[in-house]
């Protein structure tokens, strides 16, 4: 097990995660009651642990700028990173706010960064995390090699470790705005219904964009994507920059599109919309459509038709 803290970290210390608390009922499918209307987890450290005394003073501090938990929650608090070679240990807190002691087994722990897109994910064992004491919180360590990183860069500060959850028993599931409601035929529903039942469902905190259909009417490319939140919140989108590309790779349509009011879609559904690029947008005569893409140009998310 590495150091919790460089030289630093001990001179100037602060949480440089956050908090990721779930309730115990989604991790664990348990729950009790309780009068509480928060907890503040008692600081627990491993008992087959030496921790020195300047390192206990450091866990203190840092465990008191923790945010009370609400009564049977399951947290991660991010206390600080250390990388090396590609390699990334998060240490962190994991506590609890629930009337009992709490034991951990297999958990599938994920990285994401202020904007909730996952960096990483990889599944620990924590049964070596010990018992826990009731309302309890413990320092551990949780190490992700490359091959668990979806990026090569991390955030220093505002990054987030969080249980994965199982899926939802709620389906991703299709969502209509009333003005789609109003004007997309029955047939058609149905047919959008079945396309997004079929697909497989975004990944845990995913937003990701899927293209429907793209055609020229009247001078302008109008193109169809369907927008898939497979986060636990709704996201709302006020502007939306987006590139087109042919079966060539040519980009053929570029544009910002400010959507106002915002377009909301709800936590674990797709909503499709319509975007018309204008003859001023457009990249190149004759494209070919047999094949194209549709994607925000800084995401590396894209969208295949």
């Amino acid at each position: 097990m590495l150091p919790f803290f460089k030289k630093n970290q001990k001179e100037q210390l602060q949480m440089e995660g956050q908090d990721a608390p779930v309730s115990s009922k989604e991790l664990l499918e348990e729950s009790a009651e309780s009068e509480a209307k928060s907890v503040e987890p008692q600081l627990s450290v491993h008992p087959e642990w030496k921790i020195p005394e300047e390192d206990m003073y450091a866990f203190r501090f840092l465990h008191n700028e923790c945010e009370p938990l609400l009564p049977n929650q399951v947290s991660l608090s991010g206390m600080n990173m250390q990388e090396d070679n590609g390699t990334f240990t998060f240490n962190a807190f994991v506590r609890h706010s629930i009337n009992k002691k709490l034991k951990l087994e297999d958990a599938v722990i994920i990285i994401m960064d202020e904007d909730n897109r996952v960096l990483g994910r990889k599944t620990f064992d924590l049964r070596d995390l010990g018992e826990l004491p009731p309302n309890a919180s413990r320092p551990w360590q949780f190490t992700f090699t490359p091959k668990d990183l979806f990026t090569e860069e991390i955030p220093q500060t505002g990054w987030k470790l969080a249980f994965q959850l199982q899926p939802s028993s709620r389906k991703h599931t299709l969502d209509l705005s009333d003005s789609w409601k109003r004007s997309l035929a029955q047939e058609a529903r149905q047919k959008l219904t079945r396309a997004v039942n079929d697909m497989e469902a975004p990944k845990p905190g995913e937003v990701n964009f899927m293209g429907l259909k793209a055609q020229f009417a009247e001078d302008a490319l109008h193109v169809t994507l369907l927008i898939r939140n497979g986060g636990e919140k709704n996201i709302n989108i006020e502007q939306l920059p987006l590139e087109v590309t042919d079966a060539e790779g040519d980009i053929i349509a570029s544009g910002g599109f400010k959507l106002d009011p915002p377009l909301q879609v709800k936590s674990n559904t797709s909503k499709p919309w319509n975007f018309v690029f204008h003859s001023s947008s457009l990249k190149k005569e004759n494209p070919d459509l047999s094949r194209w893409k549709a994607y925000p140009p800084k995401k590396e998310n894209k969208s295949d038709q």
